[in-house]
């Protein structure tokens, strides 16, 4: 597998040292506070608390995870972002715009780390540098990778005069639906928007793409489309559109093609600020971190099934290619 090396947006600061080097307080514990609308059994929850391992935090012996924010519906958030915080966890870990939202009301002191779309765009933090509250977090590059997303798409399918964009209406900001439509413009494109809320409208919006005539979709970053990406897959693959998705791992779940920062680098590298708090660094010393690898994956498997032909050139691109 290649992996690109992407320039840093804006570098994390130095991964800390394994146990051994620098070790714990001895015989003290530390409490660990999840929130997140995807269940524990997750791979990129395998990750972190591995990475959380390596370091010498260890669940059952030194830390103590409080894990009633795992596949929390966006309702359930903040009245469980409230029984996080009260039952005194040192940080709390939050997946996506509307956890963290949520965390922040809990609280203004325990530190929070988010991994966000676009911290500074969803205005968690008014610095990645230096942050001046209590959150920081990962940033993944959402605002500039849905629109590489929509290059790949058009290029996979050029032919195609209308393609669909699936949107969460929480997360995603008017102007960057706009930016992408005069993108699409420019190229020739009308991007068709379809916005949700809740896990329910999700089915729907697809129909209603296939409904208004789009050719392919991209299935904008948000971590609601991604807990549900495969009800998207299943509802994608019976309408048979093509779709791209945000993570290299939704492609190796089934879905056509993903582009993006594995996910579970991205907890592995929130498993290491995590690290960094818990054995005493400020907060405002640790900066919102951004990735600096991203992978193109494609699933000729689910091409076939859709009977999309994907070009020589496309294959060479690609990162990684399952047959």
């Amino acid at each position: 597998m290649r992996r690109r090396e992407f320039i840093t947006l804006l570098g994390g600061a130095a991964v800390p040292r394994p146990l051994g080097v620098q070790a714990q307080e001895a015989g003290r514990s530390y409490s660990l506070g999840l929130l997140n609308p995807l269940p524990r059994e997750m791979p990129q929850f395998v990750s972190f608390f591995d990475e959380l391992r390596r370091f010498g935090f260890v669940e059952g012996q030194n830390l103590i995870v409080d894990g009633r924010g795992f596949a929390s519906r966006p309702e359930q958030f903040a009245e469980r972002a409230v029984e996080i915080v009260k039952s005194g966890v040192n940080v709390v870990v939050c997946g996506g715009d509307v956890a963290i939202r949520a965390a922040q009301q809990a609280t203004a002191t325990v530190p929070l780390l988010g991994i966000s779309d676009d911290m500074l765009a969803q205005r968690h933090v008014s610095s990645l540098a230096r942050p001046d509250g209590n959150t920081t977090g990962i940033s993944i590059l959402a605002t500039e990778l849905d629109g590489k997303r929509q290059e790949i798409l058009m290029e996979l399918v050029p032919a195609a005069r209308r393609i669909g964009a699936l949107a969460d209406h929480a997360t995603t900001a008017p102007s960057h639906l706009q930016a992408l439509q005069d993108a699409a413009r420019r190229r020739g494109v009308e991007l068709s928007i379809h916005q949700v809320e809740r896990p329910e409208e999700i089915g729907p919006a697809i129909e209603a793409a296939h409904t208004s005539g789009v050719q392919a979709i991209n299935v904008l970053a948000t971590a609601l489309l991604n807990a549900h990406r495969r009800l998207i897959f299943e509802r994608t693959a019976a309408l048979r559109l093509p779709a791209i998705y945000q993570f290299p791992e939704s492609a190796e779940d089934g879905g056509l093609f993903g582009y993006g920062s594995r996910i579970t680098e991205i907890y592995r590298q929130v498993a290491r600020q995590v690290v960094k708090i818990l054995r005493g660094a400020k907060l405002s010393d640790v900066p919102v971190e951004q990735p600096t690898t991203f992978e193109l994956v494609i699933n000729l498997k689910t091409a076939k099934a859709l009977g999309l032909e994907v070009s020589p050139a496309m294959l060479n691109r690609a990162d990684k290619v399952i047959e």
